[in-house]
This record gives C-alpha cells, sequence and structure tokens, in this order.
C-alpha cells in the first residue's frame, strides 16, 4: 500500500506580499488559477492504487486544505479516496510532523506501508516521470531503505541543499547517499555540477512506516518520545484529529534531515530530471508567465514602455511601468512589493521587519478566509469599519457578541437566518438588522447560494480580538 502524505505549512516569507502567514504559499493561485497544494494533490492521486491520503498541517488551514481538496475534486476520484487529517497546534519542523505522520500510519495500517512524503509547495508537472520515480523509489522502500529524491542540477543553484550520490544499489535506479552538504557558496556549487555525482535535495521522501519509526528510535530518540506522548494524550475520536498542544510543544524543532537523513545508515537517493520548482522565490513564479518580446512577464492588464526583464503582477489595479529594469513588481490590495530581480531572495529579510513592527500585513489579507467562508475589509477609519461577508451555503458564524463595537448588516444577495439577542429572523436582499455592542448574534446561511452581505462595525475599539464566542459548530475559542 503507498500512503501520499502531503505536508502542508510554512509561511512562504520569500512570496510576500501575496503570502502570508494567514494564507501561505501552499494556496496561493499560480498564472494558471491552481495553487500548488491542488496541484500536489492532484499528482498524488494520479498514482496508481493510491486509495488514502494523510495530510499533516497547522489547525489553523483546515477548512483551508478541505475547501481546496474539496474545489479540486473530480467526482470519480473522490468517490474512492479517504482524506485523513493530523492537525498540528503549532509549527514543530518536518521532524516531528513526519513522525507523526509514520505513527499514525503504522497503528492504522501497519508497519509495512509505505510513505509518500509530499510537501505542499512544490511544482512538477510531468506526471509520468514523477510517477516512474516514486516506482523507483517504492521498490527501494519496501526494501528498508530511507528514500529521498535527488533532482538532477540544471544549474550551480545556491539556493538549495545537495545530495552526493555514493555507490549504485544493484537492480535499482537509486544509489546510497555519500552524505548531504548545505547550501553551498556559488564556487562549490559549480564544483558539485561539474563533477556530476550531486542532485539537489527535493525534501521528498519515501520510506516504510516501520523503517522510519526505527530511525527515529536510533536517531532521534528526543523526536519520537514526544509525538508518542503527544499520541496518549491526543482524542483520536475526534474528526479531525488535533495533536495535543502541550505534548506536542515539547518535540524538537528540527528538520527530518538534520533528525534522520543525515544520521541513518540505509538511506538511498533516487536520482531524476523530471521538471521541479519549489517556487521559492518571485523569480522562480516569474518563469511561469510566458515572456513578451523584451523579457517583460505580466499576469495582470499591465503597460510597459521602454521595459525590459520585469515581471509585474497585481491583484485589481492597472500597473504602467515606463523605462525600467530588472523589476519585480508585486501588487495587493494592502501591500506593494517592488525589487530589483537580483535582490528577490530578501523579501524574506523585508518580512522579518514587519514582524518586528507587530505589522498587520505580515498575517492577514484584506481578504480573509474562515471557516464560514471570507471577509473583506473595504475600508476603515476612526470609529469604523467596512466589510464585505460572504457565508457558504449551510455555513454558520459563531454565536458571538462584542463588548466595545455594534455591527449594522445589510443583505445584498441570498438569505440570512440571523439570531439577534432574543429574536429569529430572516434577512432578505436589500434588507438589514442591528446589532448593538453586547448583544449575542449569529448568522447562518440557509439558502443554496452565496449569502453576500456589508457589516458597518461602529465603537470605540474594532479588533477582531473583540469577539466572545458562545457557540462554535468549528471549534474555535
Amino acid at each position: 500500500m503507498l500512503l501520499p502524505i502531503i505536508l502542508s505549512g510554512g509561511a512562504g516569507s520569500r512570496l510576500w506580499p501575496v503570502s502570508r502567514e494567514a494564507l501561505p504559499k501552499p494556496f496561493i493561485a499560480l498564472p494558471d488559477g491552481e495553487t500548488l497544494l491542488q496541484k500536489t494533490l492532484k499528482r498524488a492521486l494520479a498514482l496508481p492504487g493510491v486509495e488514502h491520503i494523510l495530510t499533516v498541517t497547522n489547525r489553523d488551514y483546515y477548512f483551508l486544505t478541505r475547501d481546496e481538496y474539496e474545489s479540486n475534486a473530480d467526482d470519480a476520484v473522490a468517490g474512492r479516496v479517504v482524506h485523513d487529517y493530523l492537525l498540528e497546534p503549532l509549527g514543530r519542523n518536518t521532524a516531528p510532523a513526519i513522525a507523526a505522520a509514520a505513527l499514525h500510519a503504522s497503528r492504522k495500517y501497519g508497519d509495512e506501508v509505505v510513505l509518500l512524503v509530499l510537501p505542499a509547495d512544490h511544482l512538477i508537472k510531468d506526471q509520468q516521470s514523477f510517477a516512474q520515480a516514486v516506482a523507483h523509489a517504492q521498490a527501494l522502500a519496501v526494501q528498508g531503505h530511507l528514500v529521498t529524491f535527488g533532482i538532477q542540477p540544471t544549474a550551480p543553484e545556491t539556493g538549495y541543499g545537495y545530495i552526493e550520490s555514493g555507490a549504485a544499489l544493484a537492480g535499482s535506479a537509486g544509489n546510497k547517499v555519500a552524505r548531504f552538504v548545505e547550501k553551498p557558496d556559488l564556487a562549490t556549487a559549480k564544483d558539485y555540477l561539474a563533477s556530476g555525482r550531486f542532485t539537489w535535495n527535493s525534501g521528498m521522501f519515501c520510506f516504510t512506516a516501520g523503517a522510519m519509526l526505527a530511525a527515529l528510535r536510533l536517531c532521534a530518540p528526543e523526536v519520537l518520545a514526544a509525538v508518542e506522548q503527544t499520541f496518549v494524550a491526543t482524542a483520536f475520536d475526534k474528526d479531525p484529529v488535533v495533536l495535543d498542544a502541550a505534548s506536542f510543544a515539547q518535540a524538537p524543532d528540527i528538520s527530518i534531515d538534520y533528525a534522520v537523513m543525515e544520521r541513518a545508515d540505509k538511506v538511498a537517493v533516487v536520482p531524476v530530471s523530471f521538471d521541479w520548482s519549489d517556487i521559492g522565490s518571485w523569480s522562480a513564479l516569474a518563469e511561469l508567465v510566458a515572456p513578451d518580446a523584451r523579457g517583460n512577464r505580466a499576469s495582470c492588464d499591465a503597460v510597459l514602455l521602454d521595459a525590459d526583464n520585469c515581471f509585474i503582477q497585481s491583484d485589481t489595479r492597472m500597473v504602467a511601468a515606463i523605462g525600467v529594469d530588472d523589476l519585480l513588481v508585486v501588487d495587493t490590495p494592502d501591500a506593494l512589493l517592488i525589487a530589483h530581480n537580483s535582490r528577490a531572495q530578501d523579501v524574506k529579510s523585508v518580512v522579518a521587519q514587519l514582524k518586528l513592527l507587530s505589522h498587520a500585513t505580515v498575517h492577514h489579507h484584506r481578504k480573509t478566509h474562515r471557516p464560514w467562508g471570507t471577509y473583506t475589509v473595504l475600508e476603515e477609519g476612526e470609529g469604523f469599519k467596512l466589510k464585505r461577508i460572504v457565508v457558504k451555503p449551510g455555513a454558520s458564524l459563531s454565536l458571538q457578541m462584542h463588548h466595545h463595537r455594534s455591527e449594522h448588516w445589510v443583505v445584498v444577495s441570498g438569505t440570512a437566518k440571523v439570531i439577534n439577542g432574543e429574536r429569529e429572523i430572516l434577512v432578505q436582499r436589500n434588507e438589514s438588522t442591528y446589532i448593538p455592542a453586547g448583544t449575542a448574534h449569529r448568522l447562518t446561511n440557509p439558502g443554496v447560494v452565496d449569502c453576500v452581505m456589508i457589516e458597518v462595525q461602529t465603537g470605540d475599539y474594532l479588533g477582531e480580538d473583540d469577539i466572545v464566542r458562545l457557540e462554535d459548530r468549528y471549534g474555535r475559542v
């Protein structure tokens, strides 16, 4: 049995201002309209015999992940594939995440189940070559190897770690791993490329659950012990399963490479030559857009005069550029990035500075996703905030109240069933209701189409933390 493990998390800070903590890299739409998470799921589902998918992600991303999967579902596939989730209360790097996946898979399917670990933020277009590489890795995994996939380098890349291949493994398409090496400088990367012995470390792995648990027990016992204790304290009768926070927080914050792959004995690499990218910067994402005659790439309405080798992306606005070269311009409703092409990797430094300032653009977009739908902040000022709220059919906001703000709801389309204090009313299109501060209230969409409304907040404090949830079907505190 082959069980794909999709690891979905990470802020993707080099793709700010589109990738943010509340909507990280796996969820951002590529130029073709699909997200990296959707593409990863499709890639896993296309493998022969896959009937179960285990996704390990942060609990804050569960509903967003579920929605992405449902929007990506093919009816024929959806009927045969079972989705399972392990939700992390906080990020502790890839070693605890993979340890949790291996332990869960071992208990549910047995030690011999083969796990295929796929980060959710990789892009691979050649499905046939990918499937062939997985088959080679699976054959090695059933022999007890911990297998990694090495990407044949096309350039002396300094942004990736490398794997040095050792002796060929008889009767297979793999090699022993001689060593893992960190991101090199340019001169070293050129030497690696010239030698022909080195591949890029893709971060994809294949092994049996039993082999990984044995390697963890030998190489990183503190990681496995923390995860085992987490499982003891976790309520596995709940759906989805949320790992116990106090126990999981004790797990070391360490990658699977450091914890296991660099220390274990029976480690193999399958060299592969299919196209691969972790979309680690705006330069990488720009490559997905076809260039014009002067090397400019625009994924929006743009006018470029006497401009060369620029990338332009905007959510809503027309962008004009005149007499500029080698620029990255990424425009969102509340943040604008302008950078030289050669400084694409330095976007993460901007995010670090914004974190020090506790700036809102690190975490949220103006359009924020919730389990019930979305809200978009249209405008805000002293004593007021204006939102557009979309509630999915059958979905419901929490029963809540606010200490500091009053709200006026105007339904634009659809129907809202509203609890407003002691009353329950239906609010139709072009109708409204007023909710004073301190009043318990809830909105449910009883219809079969989205309910869209405008919310006008007034008060002396309008922060999102002024929400007292009295009851919530999504388990939020």
